[in-house]
């Protein structure tokens, strides 16, 4: 059955959808919840429909994972509510501000100097062994 283009623009389909292949946090950053979180069920000391943690809560990321292996979930501590719980990247924004410091870039920078050096030095150890 095809889905029709209102349902599309529903969040809950937005939300659904694959997310991208880098996470937008790392673990350890401060973030926001955009959204509250409410007990679904599977949250054994409340109702169902009870809000867990109120929309500006903010919490540390603990653990990045998946759920289906296309959809993303960031393990929130919730320190000031002694809760963690799992997160998407659509209900979280981060909570400091941009400090500029990309760690993958810095992280690609250090593999490639250190494979350049690898092989300078290979490549000298070889032209020893010749002589």
């Amino acid at each position: 059955m095809p889905i029709d283009e209102a349902a599309r623009k529903t969040n809950l389909y937005k939300m659904s959808t694959k997310d991208e292949i880098l996470s937008l946090y790392r673990i350890g950053q401060r973030v926001r919840l955009t959204k509250s979180i409410r007990n679904d069920g599977t949250y054994p000391h409340a109702a169902v429909g009870d809000i867990l943690v109120e929309a500006g809560a903010e919490g540390y990321v603990r653990a990045i994972g998946d759920f289906l292996q296309t959809i993303r979930v960031y393990e929130v501590n919730f320190i000031e509510e002694g809760l963690i719980f799992g997160c998407r990247e659509a209900e979280l924004e981060s909570a400091l501000e941009d400090d500029g410091y990309d760690e993958v870039a810095e992280e690609l920078r250090w593999i490639k100097e250190h494979r350049a050096k690898k092989a300078a030095e290979k490549a000298a150890q070889s032209q020893e062994e010749g002589e």
